[in-house]
C-alpha cells in the first residue's frame, strides 16, 4: 500500500490484540476511516484512542461484537450502513485455535473455532463483497496460516479451518479478478501473540515451535500490506516461513504424512 490512502474505509476484525491490532496500526495512516471489531471493547477503545491521538484526521469507529454469532454479524453491517461506513478494505483477521488431541477436545471450543475461522470469515466476505463490486473498488485480506498446507496432529481442526481459508481466498480471488478486487491469503508461521495462550488447554504445555522461526507481528503485517499492493495471491511472511512453505508444497503427500508422524507433540 502506498503512503497515501489507497482505500477510504478499512475494517479489521480481531483488532483488540496481536496481528489485528498491528494491521489497524499500519493501515490507519493510509485510510480515511478505520473500523475496529472484536469482542473486548475496552481494548478496542484504547487502540482507537491511540490512533486518534496520532492521526486526528482518521475517523476511527469501534464495534464490540462476537463474530461467532450470525445475528451480531448482521447487526454489524446494519450499524456500518447507518453510520456511512462502507469498507472497501476488509481484513478478516479474527481467529481461534485449539491445541490438543481431537478425542479429548471440548466440542464447544471446536464449534466456536469453526464458527469464527470459517463461518464468520465467509459471512463477512459475503456481506461486503457485493458492495465492493457495486462501488467498483475494494480489497480483502484473509489471515490464514502456514498450517493450511499440512495436516497437523494436535492441531487437526485448526489446520483444517485454515486450509479452508486459503482455498476459499484463492477461489474468491479468481472470481473477483474481473472486478479488479484483489484477495490476499496471509499464511504466517509462528508469531508471538495471544494466540498460543488461548489455544493451549494446559498452561504448562507449550505449543512446539522453534524460537528461531518466530516472525515479529510488525513484519508479518508490513509484508502482507506490501503483498496486497503488488496483487499477490498468497504471502508467507518471513524468509524461513516462505522456505518451509515451498518445501511443504513440493513434498509428495506420502512423504508429508511420514514427516508429520514425527512432529513433536509436547515441548
Amino acid at each position: 500500500m502506498p503512503a497515501t490512502a489507497s482505500y477510504s474505509c478499512a475494517l479489521v476484525t480481531g483488532a483488540s490484540s496481536g496481528l489485528g491490532e498491528e494491521f489497524a496500526l499500519q493501515i490507519a495512516p493510509r485510510v480515511e476511516k478505520l473500523v475496529l471489531v472484536a469482542r473486548r471493547e475496552t481494548l478496542l477503545v484504547e487502540l482507537a484512542d491511540r490512533i486518534r491521538a496520532e492521526l486526528p484526521h482518521v475517523e476511527v469507529a469501534v464495534f464490540a461484537a462476537d463474530l461467532n454469532r450470525s445475528a451480531e454479524r448482521e447487526q454489524l453491517l446494519e450499524q456500518l450502513s447507518s453510520r456511512g461506513l462502507l469498507p472497501d478494505l476488509l481484513v478478516n483477521n479474527a481467529g481461534l485455535g485449539d491445541y490438543g488431541e481431537f478425542a479429548s477436545s471440548d466440542w464447544g471450543k471446536l464449534q466456536s473455532m469453526l464458527g469464527v475461522n470459517i463461518e464468520a470469515l465467509t459471512h463477512l466476505s459475503h456481506l461486503l463483497v457485493p458492495q465492493m463490486i457495486e462501488r467498483g473498488r475494494g480489497a480483502i485480506i484473509q489471515v490464514s496460516s502456514l498450517a493450511s498446507l499440512i495436516p497437523i496432529p494436535d492441531f487437526a481442526v485448526y489446520a483444517a479451518t485454515k486450509a479452508y481459508v486459503t482455498s476459499f481466498s484463492e477461489a474468491l480471488r479468481l472470481e473477483l479478478r474481473e472486478h479488479r478486487i484483489p484477495v490476499l491469503a496471509v499464511c504466517p508461521g509462528p508469531v508471538r501473540t495471544e494466540f498460543g495462550e488461548v489455544a493451549r488447554r494446559d498452561p504448562n504445555k507449550n505449543i512446539p515451535a522453534k524460537k528461531s522461526f518466530y516472525v515479529p507481528k510488525q513484519q508479518v503485517v508490513a509484508e502482507s500490506l506490501a503483498a496486497l499492493q503488488r496483487d499477490a495471491a498468497r504471502i508467507y511472511p518471513g524468509w524461513k516461513t516462505a522456505t518451509i512453505a515451498w518445501v511443504l508444497s513440493n513434498l509428495p503427500r506420502v512423504v508429508l504424512r511420514y514427516v508429520m508422524g514425527f512432529r513433536p507433540r509436547r515441548s
